[in-house]
């Protein structure tokens, strides 16, 4: 049977380069409003990175790939230096919107090489620059669903898989990661169900997540995030399937905060954790979790509910809010890339996925 699109969405609907603009489904307004932002020069991409217009490892790397395209576009091209000058200016400011995601970084960085090889003239470059781009978001997406292929292999009939945040369609431009082995699995086993956490404090899985399985039909229930410990007692949820936004070389994953947790109560229980990322999400050049950077975001999304929600907490209460986690390799069962399925040694396993991806370069 053939795995569904994802959300009933085409890639260009959730994020499209066009002539002089890159157009984002605007994350923030879902599930209320299917609305798009209109990114016409490169610092509005920066901004919808930042403030989560898009989101998601994947998708963030697409926005900022695009983000260098049209910076190219309405640079100067009658001036080759000032030019190629522009495109490293807005490289290096896309490059740092969010911290903790590889897939930016290294989007950014594989246009900076192209800038840096080419020829020019400033035309040239860049019709290659928006070229990487556009080959970019339609390779991640191919990617996505390779891994769903993969990971279905390892989902058991009637599976109760839980999954945390959102790693679908709108965090990788299309299909999804952990929602790309959930709607593979699906298709082959139309008993399958999704338990979806809510994912405080900006409630990406009731958003997102929800909207997305709603839209296709595939069956879930919604929980508070202090409900999985008792759904997986009763023997409720038999497997963890989440995204990553970053897996270091050791196999350490960083993802969406409260990962860590699921991933301690999963081993508790006897369920397996199954992490689906493509080649692209592993930094080889990390070599553990421990050495990623962890974003810190605004403290008044703790103090409120949702992501414009009713205050929760006084104005001035005391917050931290680190926006991710790391969990170790330990508590991983499987990695699921492009490349397979793969088992510990990670160090081992990982880098033989990449190098056969050809990503890692």
């Amino acid at each position: 049977m053939d795995a569904p699109s994802g959300a009933g969405l085409e890639p260009r609907d959730i994020i499209h380069l066009g002539d002089g603009e890159v157009l984002m489904l605007d994350q923030t307004q879902l599930p209320g409003e299917v609305v798009h932002r209109r990114c016409v020069h490169w610092e509005d991409v920066v901004d919808a990175i930042r403030t989560m217009v898009v989101r998601g490892a994947p998708a963030i790397g697409i926005a900022g790939a695009m983000g260098v395209a049209l910076a190219a576009q309405h640079g100067d091209h009658d001036d080759p230096a000032a030019h190629l000058a522009e495109i490293r200016r807005a490289a290096a400011v896309i490059r740092d919107a969010r911290p903790t995601a590889v897939n930016l970084m290294w989007a950014v960085d594989r246009q900076l090489r192209i800038a840096a090889d080419h020829p020019g003239p400033p035309e040239a470059l860049t019709a290659a620059l928006r070229l990487f781009a556009l080959h970019l978001h339609r390779d991640e997406v191919l990617r996505c669903r390779a891994i769903g292929a993969h990971g279905r292999t390892i989902i058991h009939r009637g599976a109760r898989i839980l999954t945390h945040c959102n790693a679908g369609a709108l965090a990788t431009g299309g299909y999804g990661t952990a929602l790309g082995v959930i709607r593979a699995a699906h298709a082959q086993d139309p008993t399958v169900r999704v338990v979806v956490d809510e994912t405080r404090p900006l409630l990406q899985g009731a958003r997102l997540t929800a909207w997305e399985l709603d839209r296709d039909g595939i069956p879930f229930t919604l929980i508070a995030d202090n409900m999985a410990a008792a759904l997986m007692a009763e023997g409720r949820v038999t497997h963890v399937v989440v995204g990553a936004d970053r897996v270091a070389a050791n196999g350490d994953v960083v993802n969406k905060i409260g990962t860590y947790g699921l991933a301690v109560l999963a081993r508790e229980h006897g369920i397996p954790v199954i992490v689906a990322a493509p080649t692209t999400t592993v930094d080889l050049s990390t070599p553990a979790g421990a050495d990623v950077p962890v974003e810190e975001r605004h403290a008044d999304e703790v103090r409120g509910v949702g992501l414009f929600g009713r205050p929760a907490a006084a104005h001035d209460a005391p917050v931290a809010n680190p926006a991710f986690d790391r969990t170790p390799a330990r508590l991983v069962a499987a990695i699921v890339t492009e490349r397979g399925v793969h088992r510990p040694p990670y160090d081992r396993t990982l880098a033989a996925a990449v190098a056969a991806a050809g990503t890692g370069e």
